[in-house]
């Protein structure tokens, strides 16, 4: 017989699995294994979102979509948006469109920067327009596709997805290197070729990394770091193989050969 699992209860037979795989890993007591399934993650020591962006992003509802709109919209200092549902990390639903605050989100993309504003979550409050004290709906979204103009970097629209606790959510998460200080290869006169800014994890919401720390300190000429290598917290699935590169040190630069003869 066929038993058909909400995605609620995949998600706790996910969360138990990824506990029990995490504490076999260290010296935890068989207590700790049979700890409440419903008890939030915690980031256990990696990096977690830095209170001081904390920002609740305003919006008000939005009837109608095309072209037409969203240049109405974009003219009085509005960014058509849309908020949409995505657990399991591939397929949206409940679509619902807002207008966002241009100068809102603007701010916010500059104070972070792109990727950084797009790996972490914040609280989204829709309210009848602007400037009214009522709530219609407060929810945790995580910003998931943000389209800038070409020439100004303009926000043009910005797709959220909601982002309760028992989601899974798709995120490229950036890279942030260090040790480039102390990196054999590197003060060897080698440079660092970096290959990928953002590796794609399919995360709890409740475990969305702001970024992931990658250590140079100790790679020489001709190594490299591959995704696989990456610490990370064990609740996260990393999308893309573990065999990709990530940066490698490589040899001296063609036109520093140059100008050295």
């Amino acid at each position: 017989m066929l038993i058909h699992r909400s995605p609620l209860a995949k998600t706790l037979n996910l969360r138990l699995r990824l506990r029990f795989r995490f504490f076999s890993q260290s010296a935890a007591t068989a207590a700790e294994i049979h700890e409440d399934p419903l008890a939030p993650l915690s980031y256990d020591g990696f990096p977690r979102p830095d209170p001081k962006y904390a920002e609740t992003i305003l919006a008000i509802p939005r009837a109608y979509s095309g072209t037409k709109i969203s240049v109405q919209e974009r003219k009085v200092g509005r960014v058509p948006s849309i908020v949409f549902e995505q657990e399991d990390g591939q397929h949206g639903g409940n679509k619902q469109l807002i207008s966002v605050q241009t100068n809102q989100i603007r701010k916010l993309v500059n104070h972070l920067g792109r990727s950084f504003f797009l790996s972490r979550l914040f609280d989204l409050e829709v309210r009848p327009e602007f400037g009214s004290g009522d709530v219609i709906e407060k929810v945790r979204v995580l910003p998931r596709l943000l389209h800038l103009h070409a020439g100004t970097d303009a926000p043009l629209n910005v797709t959220f997805l909601r982002a309760p606790s028992h989601a899974l959510l798709k995120v490229n998460v950036p890279l942030v290197f260090r040790g480039e200080d102390v990196s054999p290869g590197l003060r060897k006169g080698s440079y660092l070729n970096t290959i990928k800014r953002t590796v794609k994890f399919i995360c709890p919401a409740d475990i969305v990394p702001p970024y992931i720390d990658v250590d140079l300190s100790e790679l020489d000429v001709g190594q490299k770091i591959v995704m696989g290598d990456l610490n990370v917290h064990p609740a996260l699935k990393l999308v893309q193989s573990k065999d990709e590169p990530v940066c490698k040190i490589a040899g001296t630069r063609v036109s520093d050969q140059k100008r050295s003869k």
